[in-house]
């Protein structure tokens, strides 16, 4: 529920900050002159419908993973922590941007949920999720690392990772066996493709 409640609200306010000239982006500038609500509209706001739709594809895969897991209250603390404080600690390495969007938010969820899957020989624990949500983070580091152009935050993302992480661990008393099965698995994954590869001339 709070997931689409989510997806719901990024649509509305894109739409219309696309559609009005007020300005809803975060950025420290807006927060040093009283203008605290951009840190919740910005995660809300996006830049075109692209980055719009991508996002929201994302939200609702990892999103709706974790509101199954723990919640649709735990879930909406782990989207709205990691948004709120990736904006807020981003500033000292993007103090001149204006940022929009809800990628550190759900990294912060990608990350929760990474941990709080418990392993279990079913298809919700066997799903790519997890793998994915591994790979997305090692290709968000490679970006930083490489200094990839473009208007994408990833130290932010980066943070906002950090962030689920501390959720999930809390969460899960035994989440390091969490991170080593998933972790097994993407091996297995990585494996699996390089056979069929292989085989098949993929």
């Amino acid at each position: 529920m709070i997931t689409n409640l989510l997806i719901l609200l990024s649509a509305a306010f894109s739409f219309y900050a696309w559609l009005t000239p007020n300005n809803l982006a975060f950025s420290a500038y807006a927060l040093m002159h009283g203008g605290f609500y951009t840190l919740l509209t910005g995660i809300f706001v996006h830049a075109n419908p692209i980055h719009l739709v991508g996002n929201m594809l994302f939200l609702y895969v990892f999103g709706k993973g974790l509101e199954d897991e723990v919640g649709d209250k735990r879930t909406a603390y782990v989207f709205f922590a990691g948004g709120l404080l990736s904006f807020i600690l981003s500033i000292p390495f993007y103090p001149g941007a204006q940022m929009v969007g809800a990628s550190a938010a759900i990294f912060s969820v990608m990350a929760a949920l990474l941990l709080i899957r418990r392993p279990k020989w079913e298809i919700k624990f066997l799903s790519p999720t997890g793998p994915l949500i591994i790979v997305f983070f090692i290709f968000n580091i490679v970006s930083i690392q490489t200094g990839e152009a473009g208007n994408v935050a990833y130290i932010s993302h980066a943070i906002g990772f950090i962030i689920g992480l501390f959720f999930g661990a809390s969460w899960n008393n035994k989440w390091k066996e969490s991170l080593l099965y998933t972790l097994l698995l993407l091996a297995i994954y990585i494996i699996l493709y390089n056979y069929l590869r292989a085989q098949f001339g993929l």
